[in-house]
């Protein structure tokens, strides 16, 4: 899920143990992410799906809804993750589900030469990013998101809304990138989670900057 730099600090793998809990946040926001994955795969035109999943963690959110999907045959994934461990149970669990084009790559997701080979996305992850860095970084990823998408790409993101509550301020970087908003959830979890799906419909005027510098940057001093 993170960088080396917050791995560190933290453990992922314990992290992920929330997810089963079906009562915990991480539970709900689950729910809510895989939803609107389906939808964004159901929607998404004829022909090959390319769906990159950055920051991944486990991939419980794609891995856990391919398997059934009618259009699993037409995704080819790829879910980048930095810790080890993680990135390994992925690799078994998408294994173990018989999903042969879903690949994990252990790797820094805040560096898009770690994924460049399968962009443009169809469908682009940004789950559990965007509470763990910057507002700046937040920005960058956002700024950047165009460039990483196919046209009418869909993206799907999350972010708490606990106060500073940037999430607001998200959607409309989103807007002013060349995005659709086709939903916002606010979800009444303990963790005040927002769970925000975009759909790009133009590409933005100005440049999205340098893509060979890193999006964003897990911060340790966050929790």
């Amino acid at each position: 899920m993170p960088n080396r730099k917050l791995t560190a600090m933290k453990d992922w793998v314990a992290w992920h143990r929330a997810y089963d809990d079906p009562d915990s946040p991480l539970s709900l926001r689950l729910e809510r992410v895989r939803a609107h994955l389906a939808r964004a795969i159901d929607e998404a035109p004829p022909g090959p799906i390319s769906l990159v999943s950055l920051c991944a963690g486990q991939g419980r959110d794609v891995l856990g809804l391919l398997p059934w999907h009618p259009r699993r045959d037409d995704v080819s994934a790829l879910l980048v993750e930095s810790d080890p461990e993680n990135a390994e149970l992925a690799r078994r669990a998408a294994g173990a589900a018989g999903l042969s084009r879903v690949r994990v790559r252990q790797a820094d997701a805040g560096l898009v030469a770690n994924f460049a080979d399968v962009l443009p996305a169809d469908v682009l992850v940004l789950a559990g990013i965007f509470g763990n860095v910057s507002n700046a970084d937040i920005r960058r990823t956002i700024g950047a998101a165009a460039a990483l998408c196919s046209d009418r790409a869909t993206v799907v993101w999350t972010r708490h809304r606990r106060p500073p509550d940037v999430t607001d301020q998200m959607r409309a970087w989103f807007a002013a990138s060349g995005f659709d908003e086709l939903a916002f959830d606010a979800l009444r979890t303990a963790s005040m989670t927002g769970v925000g799906v975009h759909r790009l419909a133009r590409r933005a005027a100005s440049a999205p900057g340098d893509l060979d510098q890193p999006l964003f940057t897990f911060d340790s001093k966050r929790p």
